[in-house]
């Protein structure tokens, strides 16, 4: 069973950075693909970043340049850099993991997730 846990939300003024991180447990590497997801106010949960075990990564197009996704396997944890943030990026930013992703940004494709970290970005 894998677990994740966010950490590192908070409000941070437009133009900032935050980085956010998620503790993985229970899980192995191969196969494996992790995600961060992000749910608006008013809007559906969408994918932001993912990285599979092959270490191909995905962006959404509206962070590409921005937000940065890594891991550290020595750690488990899992980061989020989100760099030049706007009040369009604040939301509910969950992690996740699914097995054999074929689409790496659908929410479908994951079967475990964090319970979130909350994101706020003031103008």
């Amino acid at each position: 069973q894998v677990q994740l846990m966010e950490s590192g939300g908070g409000l941070v003024q437009a133009g900032g950075s935050l980085r956010l991180s998620c503790a993985v447990s229970g899980y192995t590497s191969r196969g494996y693909c992790l995600g961060w997801f992000r749910q608006r106010p008013g809007r559906e949960r969408e994918g932001v970043a993912a990285l599979d075990s092959d270490g191909s990564i995905t962006y959404t197009d509206s962070v590409k340049g921005r937000f940065t996704i890594s891991l550290d396997n020595a750690k488990n944890t899992l980061y989020l850099q989100m760099n030049n943030v706007t009040p369009e990026d604040t939301a509910m930013y969950h992690c996740a993991a699914g097995y054999l992703v074929a689409s790496r940004l659908d929410t479908y494709e994951y079967k475990f997730w964090g319970q979130g970290t909350q994101v706020t970005v003031s103008s």
